[in-house]
């Protein structure tokens, strides 16, 4: 198995063992593509491993079922046939708890949103997964509508062994703070500056 070698051992008085198990708080962030499909094959690698599965989409519409969605969903029923991999949950606008950008007032969709990270920090609370993907989740944050420093104490001191992948574009600085993995998404070249619309297979 591959394994990474860090640059340095600090004096924390933890093993190698403890070191490399702790849970990770992973931001996904830039102006380019990838950022959501970056953080769903980190959850597919989390199924395999037999990990319990929470996906939250904040922004992308309800009606949007993007391909990741369909394939995550399919290994959650591989999970539930056979026993292999982990349960799978997917949670995304009209879902309930969750909110979309139309139709309502941004009173409205304020309102649902903190409700949605209200129901994630019940789960975060409860150990209730492995992996939570909360996905374009720096857009509310941006907004004002869920606050920035509750979102960083509760996954600071978040219980047991969570690991938690937040994305999005143009993240606080206190969240990239926090954060144990950041990566930032640049765009160097895209189909779209030569007027290429997005295609089956590649955007969805």
């Amino acid at each position: 198995m591959p394994q990474g070698q860090p640059e340095s051992v600090p004096q924390d008085g933890l093993t190698t063992r403890q070191r490399r198990n702790r849970p990770l708080l992973i931001v996904h962030t830039g102006a380019m593509k990838g950022k959501s499909t970056a953080a769903f094959g980190l959850a597919m690698r989390g199924w395999n491993q037999g990990w319990s599965i929470a996906v939250f989409q904040f922004v992308k519409s309800a009606r949007w079922r993007v391909g990741e969605e369909a394939g995550m969903l399919a290994l959650g029923r591989v999970h539930e046939q056979t026993g292999e991999g982990g349960p799978v949950q997917w949670h995304k606008m009209g879902s309930g708890w969750s909110w979309s950008r139309k139709p309502g007032t941004e009173d409205d969709h304020a309102a649902n949103a903190v409700e949605g990270w209200r129901e994630i920090k019940r789960r975060l609370a409860g150990s209730q997964h492995q992996l939570y993907v909360l996905d374009e989740f720096t857009y509310p944050m941006k907004w004002g509508w869920i606050d920035v420093d509750d979102v960083v104490e509760t996954l600071r001191n978040r219980p047991g062994h969570q690991h938690v992948v937040i994305t999005g574009r143009d993240a606080d600085p206190r969240l990239v703070e926090a954060a144990d993995l950041v990566v930032e998404m640049t765009k160097v070249k895209h189909p779209m500056d030569a007027g290429q619309k997005g295609q089956r297979g590649i955007e969805w």
